[in-house]
């Protein structure tokens, strides 16, 4: 009797779906697709991680960071003229004035050279280390491969923190550099200074 009424059962739920396919397909359809409100917060949400005013940050920070990379190469570039000069003005000056013999202002002036020597090594040595470019494989680790990736905002702003911090740290051994070419150049003046005043014989 029991499985007399579950085949009726049965086959009015077979028979009622056969009737109306069209509800089944909808009914269907949107278990599969979110309605449009769902949509609309999907879509929110997407927009929000993606804030314009963390990627105008971020390109800012980069553009700092390039602009000192760009400040870096300059002042290497100043350096080689200072080599080419301090060179120049020593085999023109330096044989004239040691054709006199050795005096003061050349002993003066051969201590200079030294010194804008010196300069120049500590100015070209490749110890320092700066920082203008991220490690890939640790950018994958931290921001991507791991147990939560991180949002795209989320990742500018940690981002431009870093590449601050790395500005500063850059920012100090250019200030080193930097006064050890403005000393450099002042050497230059002074050696020019007294090999004319070594050929003079004063």
């Amino acid at each position: 009797m029991r499985g007399a009424v579950h085949g009726q059962h049965l086959h009015r739920g077979i028979s009622t779906e056969l009737a109306h396919p069209v509800h089944a397909r909808e009914d269907t359809l949107m278990a599969e697709h979110p309605s449009g409100s769902e949509s609309n917060r999907i879509a929110a949400s997407a927009v929000a991680d993606d804030d314009p005013r963390l990627a105008f940050i971020y390109q800012e920070a980069v553009r700092g960071l390039t602009q000192q990379q760009t400040l870096v190469e300059n002042m290497s570039t100043r350096a080689g003229s200072l080599v080419f000069a301090t060179a120049f003005a020593n085999s023109l000056l330096g044989g004239a004035a040691l054709s006199n013999g050795l005096g003061l202002w050349d002993w003066t002036a051969v201590a200079l050279l030294f010194g804008i020597g010196g300069l120049i090594v500590f100015k070209l040595w490749p110890y320092h280390q700066y920082t203008f470019r991220f490690d890939p494989e640790e950018l994958l680790d931290q921001y991507v491969d791991g147990d939560r990736p991180t949002t795209m905002s989320a990742m500018r702003r940690a981002l431009a923190l870093r590449i601050k911090a790395d500005v500063a740290g850059n920012w100090r051994i250019i200030q080193r550099l930097r006064v050890a070419l403005q000393i450099a150049l002042l050497f230059l003046l002074l050696d020019i200074l007294a090999w004319l005043l070594a050929i003079a014989g004063i």
